[in-house]
């Protein structure tokens, strides 16, 4: 039996970017169809990645990454998504 080390917890998906799109800390706001990816970190900080949809690069979400939410990182997922949604250079929830 094959021992794997536990996978970080990640949620993926897919949005719209609304007008003025999504910052990120490498080039800037990216706009368009884009994947959102939140992950949990091993020290409890949550990121937040974003890259154009069906692309290899991955870029960070400006802002973070932030403190993990005593909620659930589903919830910050979804307060990202609807960020991204509005536009605006979106960043990472505070």
């Amino acid at each position: 039996m094959n021992a794997h080390p536990p996978q970080p917890e990640q949620i993926v998906s897919e949005v719209k970017a609304g007008p003025g799109g999504a910052m990120t800390d490498e080039v800037g706001v990216i706009t368009g169809d884009l994947t959102i990816a939140t992950r949990l970190l091993a020290d409890g900080r949550a990121h937040l990645a974003v890259q154009y949809t069906d692309a290899d690069e991955w870029y960070t979400l400006t802002g973070s990454p932030l403190p993990a939410p005593p909620q659930s990182l589903a919830a910050l997922h979804e307060q990202t998504l609807e960020r991204v949604r509005h536009g605006g250079g979106a960043e990472a929830p505070s």
